[in-house]
């Protein structure tokens, strides 16, 4: 990884995400991709982005600081609980002044929703990729519409509640089997394919860091891995912290996953995460 493969463009304006994405993840370096919430309760910045003209902005925003994908999603799947579940045309209201707007402007999106009737919805508006949280094990027609669509899609491990007992990485590894069992039986192709495992989602804060540490363990399904530890709670396990003073934590473990293999992180804090990993991989090439 070098800093000239690092500086190559990322975001050529009307370039669909199924031809890019083999070509962007070609490039050597791992790719941004930046939350956007047009929700009132996400975690970290719910009701930041709601206003559509402030949500909008946010993702000019973070393309001009160097993103490569922007995920928008509209219902708060919080991770530790206490999210309102939302009808779908609710969630469709929400995304409907600012997803077209930003695929207009050449911006490659993905839609994080569990619903195929959303990302339906949002592909036709100009979404990219599909970002399921939960696998495609909650929709039975998300992996169908996925087949159809042609565009890749994220794989992510969920649980419904986190369970201390368990081995969390024999857990992912099963999840991950049903799911892509469920992708083959759709006849989604394996290189559209990307694989979370989901920190925070149905873990507890040790099981967290346990992935993390673990990460290139997943490698065996021969498959890009996405990270989005993000501000997560396991950083304040480690280092007592709201969410909106968690950057340094959430910097450390997405080098980490890096250094493990993956090939997407997923981030609030575009500018400082493109620099962090800029910084690593300048280092990396001077060694």
């Amino acid at each position: 990884m070098t800093r000239a493969d690092y500086s190559s463009p990322a975001h050529d304006a009307g370039a669909g995400m199924t031809a890019r994405l083999p070509h962007l993840l070609a490039i050597g370096r791992p790719l941004v991709m930046g939350i956007l919430n047009v929700t009132p309760d996400s975690f970290s910045d719910g009701g930041r982005f709601l206003e559509p003209e402030l949500a909008v902005a946010q993702g000019r925003r973070m393309l001009a600081e160097g993103a490569d994908i922007i995920d928008i999603g509209a219902e708060s799947t919080r991770p530790y609980g206490g999210a309102v579940s939302v009808a779908a045309c609710e969630e469709r209201g929400r995304l409907a002044p600012v997803l077209p707007r930003l695929s207009e402007m050449g911006i490659a999106i993905s839609i994080d929703t569990m619903k195929a009737e959303v990302a339906a919805w949002a592909l036709d508006a100009g979404a990219m990729m599909v970002n399921d949280v939960w696998g495609l094990q909650r929709d039975r027609d998300m992996a169908p519409l996925v087949a159809e669509r042609g565009v890749p899609v994220v794989i992510m491990h969920n649980r419904e509640a986190a369970d201390p007992a368990i081995d969390i990485m024999a857990d992912i590894e099963a999840f991950f089997a049903r799911s892509l069992a469920i992708a083959d039986g759709a006849a989604i192709p394996r290189e559209r394919v990307l694989l979370d495992p989901g920190i925070g989602f149905g873990k507890t804060p040790e099981q967290s860091l346990t992935v993390l540490a673990r990460l290139d363990r997943l490698k065996a399904f021969g498959l890009p891995l996405l990270v989005g530890a993000s501000r997560k709670r396991f950083i304040d396990k480690v280092s007592p912290s709201p969410p909106d003073r968690r950057l340094g934590g959430s910097l450390a473990a997405h080098l980490a996953a890096v250094d493990a293999g993956a090939r997407i992180i997923r981030a609030h804090d575009v500018v400082e995460t493109v620099q962090a990993l800029k910084v690593a991989a300048a280092i990396r090439e001077a060694r």
